[in-house]
Order: structure tokens, then sequence, then C-alpha cells
């Protein structure tokens, strides 16, 4: 009996595209790296920002942290509000809390960014709790993001289920013990999230909507 649902931020309920990558791409100008197709950087969405500045940007661990900061001087009060929610995404989580699940927040982004974006775009009223990382670097594993969520609330990994678009998200869930149903209108393939252990896949907002209202019927 699923009771609790774990939501990812970007890339499933809003879509940050213009602010991560401008933000990623004022940062990797501090360090000679000019970026001359912003689409280069959808790589960077979903994943934690020191993983992705070393992974692919050929970063080391130092310059990646140096790098992370850079990004937050434009992200803080610009990138973070060039960004939107998903067609549906609204409606989708107020109709899931009326029927009675217990909806979380469990993002990789720092969440102080997470909670500010819920409340500008009119979506904190429908979580009963939200988890991110924290600046100083703590938490930005997603397994331990959804760690520490369980931890909280109170939550059984056999009640709940993960909701994401990157291969990240389903990683932190299996080691949680947790299934995860993939979003493809976020920044994941199939591939990505089915070889990560994707149990469902959701192709749009309706779908996804289809799916967690009946996770408990069998269908």
């Amino acid at each position: 009996m699923v009771k609790n649902l774990f939501f990812d931020l970007d890339g499933t309920l809003t879509d940050p595209k213009e602010g991560i990558t401008k933000s990623v791409a004022y940062a990797l100008e501090s360090f000679g790296q000019k970026v001359n197709n912003l689409e280069d950087l959808l790589v960077f969405i979903g994943p934690p920002l020191k993983w992705s500045f070393m992974e692919y940007a050929g970063l080391d661990e130092e310059q990646a942290e140096a790098a992370i900061a850079k990004y937050r001087e434009r992200f803080k009060d610009v990138g973070i509000f060039e960004n939107g929610v998903y067609e549906g995404i609204a409606g989708m989580l107020d109709n899931l809390k009326k029927a009675g699940f217990k909806l979380v927040l469990a993002t990789s982004k720092p969440i102080v960014f997470a909670d500010r974006i819920l409340e500008r775009y009119g979506l904190a009223e429908f979580f009963d709790a939200t988890f991110g990382s924290e600046f100083d670097g703590t938490r930005a594993d997603k397994a331990e993001v959804i760690a520490y969520a369980l931890k909280q609330t109170g939550a059984v990994p056999e009640e709940t289920v993960m909701i994401g678009d990157r291969s990240h998200d389903v990683i932190g869930a299996n080691k949680n013990n947790m299934k995860t149903i993939g979003v493809l209108f976020g920044y994941g393939d199939s591939k990505e999230l089915l070889d990560a252990g994707a149990c469902r896949l959701a192709k749009n907002v309706e779908e996804l909507e289809d799916i967690l209202t009946n996770i408990n019927s069998g269908e």
C-alpha cells in the first residue's frame, strides 16, 4: 500500500532549463570555458552540481566548489525564477493530496532555493514536507536526501514511491529500498531511467497522475 509520494523538483515539477543553463554558463565562463550552445548544458539539470561540474566540465573538486559558488551568484536572485511549472502539475498534486497521499519534496537542490520556488509558483501548499541539500554540501547526494526525508517523516520505504526524471532519482531511491516512477517530460530518457531501475515510466503529466492515482489498485 503506497501512502507517500516523494517528488523530485527540477525536470519533474518544474522546467528550470533557462535558469540552470544560463547560471552554469556564467560559472564556466569564469574558468575560461565559453559556452556557445546552452543546449549542451542540459545534462546539468537533475544531478548534484558538484558532480556535474566535475563530470561534464572536467573540473577538479576544488574548482567544482568554486564553480558552484559562481553559479549561485547568478542563480540566487535571477536564475531561480527563470523557471516554470509543467502544465497540469498543480492540478495533479491537488488531486493526489485530496486522495490521501502524503506528498514530500526530495531534491538535490539547496532547500532554501527549492522552498522559494515552490512558494513562487504556488506549489508549497500541496507538500507535507520538503527536503533538499544545504549550501555546505550536506545531502548533496540524492540517496542522502531521500534517507533524510524518510527518517524525518517516518515514512516506510515499502509504502513510499519516488518520482523523478533522472537516473540519480532512481539510484537514490533504490539505495533506500524504494521504487521509482520515471517521468519522460523532464531531462532523462527511457533508457537512462530503465537502466537505473525505474519500475514504470510516464510520458506526460496526465499519464503520471493516472499511474499514481491507481497505484494501489494494481492497474
